[in-house]
């Protein structure tokens, strides 16, 4: 089974490549700040334990995950960390959905107009745009003996995962992405680990379902361009957009 779009693939590989550790703990620490609001032993709050195990699996330091803890629970003093999901529309009509944490949401939202403004975008209600998006419950994990034999699945794991409740199984190198809906992802993350695989990310996501498609090169540069832009926001935890990049322009990039 595989229903990610190539341009999904690109942008993981890319944000992978590209990604400044001290963002990537900034985020996990926010997540788990925010998380820790509800509850701030893990073995009583599974959305913890899952934004720790995703934190831990980036080689997030104890003490930025303890620290982040205290916040979150008010036993450290600071601003209340809240989750704020903002929309707009890039080159070729694309839409975007751009995923914040943030202590101040007039800055954050002060900052990503003049962002997307600036690089050839536009603002919008996040109702506009939500409806050509789904959440989904995404887990990635890697194994390196599926490289060796050819990005491939033992019959046994596929099945498993299918009734872990995997709807979609797509395969790059020794990194399996498992889709499913919004209730079993923890299933399937579960089956990764006590089967030897080690999980690299799991959680929801916006996966789109209405894709706006891109056929020229520089197209696809400028919104690669405004993409790389906003998420260079500390406040900004993940952009998705619904881009459908052609197989020609993918080659070129």
């Amino acid at each position: 089974m595989s229903g990610h779009s190539k341009w999904h693939n690109i942008r993981v590989k890319k944000g992978a490549a590209d990604a400044k550790r001290g963002k990537v703990f900034t985020r996990h620490a926010k997540l788990i700040e925010i998380v820790a609001q509800r509850g701030g032993d893990p073995t009583m709050n599974p959305s913890l334990r899952t934004v720790i195990d995703n934190a831990k699996a980036d080689s997030v330091p104890n003490a930025n995950i303890e620290r982040a803890i205290k916040k979150g629970t008010g036993e450290l003093k600071g601003e209340r960390m809240e989750e704020v999901v903002y929309a707009g529309y890039g080159h070729a009509n694309t839409a975007l959905l751009i995923e914040c944490l943030t202590d101040n949401k007039n800055r954050t939202l002060s900052n990503l107009k003049v962002a997307l403004t600036k690089n050839g975008a536009s603002f919008a209600e996040s109702s506009s745009v939500l409806w050509m998006f789904e959440r989904r419950g995404v887990v990635a994990a890697r194994n390196e003996k599926i490289k060796m034999k050819n990005e491939k699945l033992d019959d046994d794991v596929e099945l498993g995962l299918m009734d872990a409740g995997a709807e979609d199984i797509d395969i790059d190198g020794d990194t399996i992405t498992v889709t499913t809906d919004m209730t079993n992802w923890t299933k399937v993350r579960d089956y990764f680990k006590q089967n030897g695989f080690e999980v690299q990310s799991a959680g929801l996501k916006y996966l789109p379902t209405q894709k706006a498609a891109i056929n020229d090169l520089v197209t696809a540069q400028k919104l690669m361009h405004l993409l790389e832009v906003v998420e260079e926001d500390d406040d900004v935890s993940e952009v998705h957009t619904n881009a459908d990049i052609s197989e020609e322009v993918m080659g070129q990039m």
